[in-house]
C-alpha cells in the first residue's frame, strides 16, 4: 500500500534532508555559522526574559485589581481622648453598612509594619500623632459610597473613606503598560534577529561568490543554491534558538520566588501553562530564519546575476 505525503510536509522533509551537493557552497563552519548561533541563542535567552516580565505584569495587573477592587480603608483622626470612642462608633456604623463584609481597626504592629519601609522600624507610634485605620472588605454587592461618607461625616466627625479607587487604576494601568512594553520588546527581538540572520547570510553568500559562479556554469539554478543557505541557515538559528530557550528557563528557573521576600526579582517568572510559551521561541527562530535568509538569498543572487 502506497502512502501518500502531502505536498507541505514533502517540501519540508526535503527542506530538512537537504541536498548534499547543494550545502557544499554554505560553509559548515566558520564565521557566519558562529554569528547565527550565536545571535539566535542569545536574542532566544532575551526573549524568555521578554515572556516572562509581559506574564509577570500580567499577573501583578490581575492580582492589584483583585486586591484593590472589594478593600477600602477608614482613617480615622481624632484628639487621643476621643480616638477609642470614634473607632467605636466607626466599627458599628460599618456593621450596620450593607455590602460592608468585614472591618476591623488594624493593631499598632500593623500600623508599625505598613509604615516601616518610610520610617524604619524604631517607629514611636504612642508619641506621634497618627491616625487610626480600619480595614473594610465588601461582599461582591458592594456598598453605597456616598451614603457611607454622608453617615460617617455625621457621626464620626474624623472619618475619611478611602475605597483605593484613585489608586487602583493607576496601578493597573501602568501594569498594563509594562506589559505591552514586554511584548513590544519580544517584536523588537524578532526583529534584530531576522536582520542579524540576513546579514549572516548575505556574507556566506559574498564569501562563497565563486562558488555559485561556478554551480551557474554547470547549470545550477538560484533556487536551487538558495534552498541550501535557506536550510543551512535555518537548521543553525533553530538550534541557536533551542539552546538560548534552554539557558533562558533555566535562568528564569533561578530566580528568587514569590516565597523569597527579599528577593528583588520576586514574582519574574512562569506559572503553570506559562512554562510552555517559551517552548515556541526555537520554531518561530526558525521561520523568522527562514524567510530572512530565502529574501536575503535571492535578493543577493539577482545582484551577481
Amino acid at each position: 500500500m502506497n502512502l501518500r505525503v502531502p505536498s507541505g510536509l514533502a517540501r519540508a522533509l526535503a527542506l530538512l534532508v537537504g541536498n548534499p551537493s547543494a550545502d557544499r557552497a554554505v560553509p559548515p563552519t566558520g564565521f557566519t555559522a558562529r554569528l547565527t548561533v550565536f545571535t539566535a541563542g542569545s536574542m532566544a535567552f532575551l526573549a524568555v526574559f521578554a515572556i516572562a516580565f509581559s506574564l509577570a505584569t500580567g499577573r501583578l495587573a490581575d492580582r492589584w485589581s483583585a486586591e484593590l477592587a472589594r478593600t477600602a480603608t477608614l482613617r480615622i483622626s481624632a484628639p487621643v481622648d476621643q480616638a477609642a470612642a470614634q473607632v467605636s462608633r466607626a466599627l458599628t456604623v460599618l456593621e450596620q453598612t450593607p455590602g460592608v463584609a468585614t472591618a476591623r481597626a488594624l493593631t499598632d504592629d500593623e500600623e508599625r509594619a505598613l509604615l516601616e519601609p518610610w520610617f524604619g522600624p524604631d517607629l514611636p507610634l504612642d508619641t506621634l500623632p497618627i491616625p487610626q485605620l480600619i480595614e473594610i472588605t465588601e461582599t461582591a454587592e458592594g456598598y453605597d459610597a456616598t451614603g457611607l461618607r454622608a453617615r460617617l461625616q455625621a457621626e464620626v466627625p474624623g472619618a475619611v473613606l478611602d475605597d483605593h479607587t484613585r489608586w487602583r487604576a493607576p496601578l493597573v494601568d501602568a501594569a498594563n503598560r509594562l506589559r505591552t512594553m514586554g511584548w513590544v520588546a519580544l517584536l523588537l527581538i524578532g526583529a534584530a534577529t531576522a536582520a542579524m540572520i540576513t546579514l549572516a547570510a548575505q556574507s556566506a553568500l559574498s564569501a562563497n561568490a565563486q562558488v555559485i559562479r561556478v554551480m551557474r556554469l554547470v547549470g545550477a539554478r538560484d533556487s536551487y543554491i538558495a534552498r541550501a543557505f535557506v536550510r543551512r541557515f535555518t537548521l543553525r538559528s533553530g538550534l541557536g534558538a533551542a539552546i538560548g530557550t534552554a539557558a533562558g528557563l533555566i535562568a528564569v528557573a533561578a530566580l528568587p520566588g514569590d516565597a523569597d521576600a527579599a528577593g528583588f526579582l520576586t514574582g519574574l517568572g512562569f506559572q503553570g501553562w506559562g512554562w510552555l510559551v517559551p517552548l515556541l521561541i526555537p520554531p518561530l527562530a526558525a521561520v523568522t530564519a527562514f524567510f530572512a535568509t530565502r529574501a536575503a538569498a535571492l535578493r543577493t543572487l539577482r545582484s551577481q546575476a
